[in-house]
């Protein structure tokens, strides 16, 4: 019996030993752990919430923000959810995504009577969507394409460029691509804001079009979160132009492989939601109409933001607010500028001195522009 009491006070004392140790060893494990800094952008309007300042603006988010500055869901999208609701399944899609989806998303790209479709030469997926000069240095760019080594794969923006609003005019465009034919570079579109930069989806692709009336092949990764508002969604599509159907086989194959250790089967809903509205010509009359009421909304708070400026009595010219286009204005603000604005005025940008235009409304349009004319936002 004593030996039983024994063993029993020192098995417990081995076990308080071994807790003890257990819990050192697992406090260690995270307790070296420092917090992350900031997102550069996300911490923005982190930022923003927590200032209780009346006057608070927020120009910084990228996404879309009604004259009230309330986020919007367009009539479009309700309506396709509403036909979605108890209609579908919520089965994995295939690794490649919904064919529905990418068929649309085509002829919203390529065209609607695009060639390279009915020749089936594209390999598409469904995809996870996500200067001082304050100008474009067209030369600087065209230097650039001439001096990489032949063969160079580029990264362009189709439209509204991120975080310019700088684009190439038409003709600047066919120049680029000609260089492009002269040394062999391949192409790859980001076209994230097609209709949302002119209101025109067609005037918006012209770039692409462009490049493949000159017989490029080409890539272009599209996404729906800004021109639908399915920014929670991550709706997308990715494809390549190919030589003909059977490497636009091999090449999508390829594409799915890629595909399957990073996400498997893209989500279901997004997809469902833009192959809704582009599929069915009502509701695609009610995106164009809506993706260009953004657009308009836009244009016109860059054309107010500018008059506010010069009505304040600024030598300095502004017509870059309204030459640009887009999301987004690079304003040539330092990261000086911009803290300046934070601090005194309780207005939120990235340090870069890129402003989010959806965050500019009616009621906010002449603080910001005093602002900004006060801490002298112009770089010369």
């Amino acid at each position: 019996m004593a030996m039983s009491r024994a063993a029993a006070a020192t098995g417990a004392v081995t076990r308080r030993r071994l807790g003890a140790t257990a819990a050192r060893s697992m406090a260690s494990w995270f307790g070296h752990v420092e917090p992350a800094a900031k997102d550069p952008i996300l911490g923005v309007t982190e930022a923003f919430l927590a200032d209780p300042s009346p006057d608070k603006v927020n120009v910084g988010v990228g996404a879309y923000r009604d004259d009230n500055g309330k986020p919007v869901v367009l009539d479009c999208v309700r309506e396709a959810e509403r036909r979605i609701t108890g209609n579908m399944n919520m089965e994995y899609l295939p690794m490649g995504g919904s064919i529905k989806m990418i068929e649309e998303s085509l002829k919203l790209a390529y065209g609607e009577d695009s060639q390279f479709i009915k020749d089936k030469r594209i390999a598409a997926v469904q995809a996870l969507s996500g200067t001082e000069s304050r100008g474009l240095d067209f030369s600087g760019l065209m230097d650039d394409i001439k001096n990489a080594p032949d063969g160079s794969f580029f990264l362009l923006h189709a439209c509204a460029h991120n975080p310019t609003g700088v684009d190439p005019s038409e003709e600047q465009w066919r120049e680029i691509s000609h260089q492009f034919k002269v040394k062999n570079h391949f192409p790859f579109f980001d076209m994230a804001y097609q209709g949302f930069a002119s209101g025109d989806p067609e005037r918006d692709a012209k770039a692409i079009r462009i490049f493949l009336e000159d017989g490029h092949q080409i890539g272009c990764a599209q996404s729906y979160a800004k021109n639908m508002g399915l920014y929670g969604q991550r709706a997308g599509c990715l494809s390549i132009l190919c030589d003909d159907e059977m490497q636009a086989v091999a090449v999508k194959s390829q594409l799915q492989q890629i595909a399957r250790p990073m996400y498997s089967n893209p989500p279901v809903h997004g997809a469902l939601i833009v192959s809704t509205i582009l599929g069915d010509p009502e509701l695609k009359t009610l995106w164009l109409k809506e993706v260009k009421g953004m657009a308009d909304r836009i244009i016109g708070m860059r054309k107010a933001l500018k008059q506010n400026l010069e009505k304040l009595g600024s030598p300095m010219s502004w017509e870059h607010i309204t030459n640009q286009i887009g999301m987004f204005c690079y304003s040539g603000m330092t990261p000086e500028q911009v803290d300046r604005l934070t601090n005194e005025f309780h207005i939120y940008m990235t340090r870069n001195g890129r402003i989010s235009m959806a965050g500019v409304t009616t009621g906010n349009v002449a603080y910001l522009a005093n602002a900004i004319h006060e801490c002298h936002a112009v770089i010369i």
